[in-house]
């Protein structure tokens, strides 16, 4: 068996998301495509994905082998193209790099920096999934995750590059109808405009170095960002949101933010991804562009 070709093979049925897709893109048959992952299987002495009629999905060995033959893979290439390149360790970095990010947070940030790497490294090309759930990296075939929050996943390398106010936000109009809350516990009365998730009922802050939570309750919940401040802007009640989220709006003074004093400490953002021992040299150059990119003051 060609170990080589057969680890290319189990990347592409798992880039892909399925055995045809995965043959067409190696330019090869559906039957050799089984055949080889068959034969890798069986020389392993493991399941490397389970295959139903409708979906394949990654075993446990399968996501510890595909960590380990993506680096492979990826360094043998790397090899490639600086003999290539005629020996020169600074040959211009070439290949793809597949980043996940949440949805405004990609487009506000992570997009702009996108842009400006791919034109100083005309030769990468970047596949950018804007997504507002935590994806698990190795699953999904991924190669780089920018994550705000605590991380849940110990086994991949993360890197802080900067941190997120949580900040309660209101319109002027608002404000001048109801007055500007001095405390949160002023919330529990007033409308309030939440999100789908753990807090939708009650708000944290921090009063005089203790967590305080308080109960609140209005007109809209809804699991997106952009309805929350859109009804935010419009008076319909205050909202607490990550800082970049309403910053345009900040900014053009259709909200202003209130209860400044008792933010809870803020959401750190890190780059995260597998191993740095098995890091393909492009994926190295892009994490560090990132990471100058999207480092910000804290």
């Amino acid at each position: 068996m060609d170990k080589l070709r057969a680890l290319r093979t189990f990347i592409a049925i798992v880039d892909h998301g399925s055995l045809t897709a995965a043959a067409g893109a190696l330019g090869s048959s559906l039957p050799a495509t089984v055949r080889t992952l068959a034969a890798l299987e069986a020389e392993l002495g493991v399941r490397l994905l389970n295959r139903t009629t409708r979906r394949l999905s990654l075993t446990d060995e399968g996501r510890q082998y595909l960590q380990r033959a993506r680096g492979i893979v990826g360094e043998l290439d790397e090899a490639d193209r600086v003999v290539g390149a005629g020996g020169s360790g600074g040959a211009e970095p070439a290949g793809s790099v597949s980043v996940t990010a949440p949805v405004l947070y990609g487009q506000y940030h992570v997009a702009p920096a996108v842009i400006r790497f791919l034109r100083r490294h005309p030769r990468m090309q970047v596949r950018l999934l804007l997504l507002d759930r935590v994806v698990n990296l190795v699953e999904e075939g991924l190669d780089v995750g920018i994550r705000i929050g605590p991380l849940q996943d110990s086994s991949l390398v993360a890197q802080r590059v900067g941190a997120i106010r949580r900040v309660v936000v209101a319109s002027p109009q608002l404000l001048r109808r109801l007055g500007t809350p001095r405390h949160p516990q002023e919330l529990s009365r007033l409308p309030c405009l939440r999100f789908d998730n753990a807090e939708s009922g009650s708000w944290r802050f921090v009063d005089q170095g203790r967590e305080i939570r308080i109960p609140v309750q209005g007109a809209l919940q809804c699991n997106l960002a952009a309805p929350v401040l859109q009804a935010c802007s419009e008076g319909l009640g205050f909202a607490r949101v990550l800082s970049y989220q309403a910053a345009g709006l900040i900014a053009a003074g259709n909200l202003r933010v209130v209860l400044q004093d008792f933010e809870v400490p803020p959401w750190p953002v890190h780059l995260s991804y597998p191993s740095a021992r098995l890091l393909p040299s492009r994926v190295r150059v892009f994490v560090d562009a990132m990471k100058r990119e999207l480092r910000r003051p804290e």
